[in-house]
């Protein structure tokens, strides 16, 4: 039995070094987890063309890194949930959270 094989994502780059490797708009340091945070806050992907400071961003990049956000749903609701954790231990408790860091 044959396996579909997985989709591609034009415009999305995994680059070692690059934002710790993690998936970005080719030729930028935008992370794909920008571009979903920025549609979680309520931006319109056609307000995120001008959005970023590194150059403007076409629709199809915009939507290639949604895509990936979307195909990737448990690891951007990963990514997230450590994001408010973190924040809310700093917040809370910032020494404490600092030293549970430590190894």
């Amino acid at each position: 039995m044959a396996t579909d094989p997985l989709p591609t994502y034009p415009h999305i780059v995994c680059t070692p070094g690059v934002r710790a490797g993690k998936p970005c708009i080719q030729g930028t340091r935008i992370a794909v987890v920008d571009i979903v945070a920025a549609v979680r806050s309520g931006y319109r992907p056609e307000e995120l063309t001008e959005h970023f400071s590194t150059r403007p961003l076409t629709l199809a990049e915009i939507h290639s890194a949604l895509a990936y956000g979307y195909d990737h749903a448990v690891e951007m609701d990963a990514y997230f949930a450590r994001q408010d954790e973190a924040e809310a231990g700093l917040t809370n408790d910032p020494q404490t959270y600092l030293r549970s860091l430590r190894p």
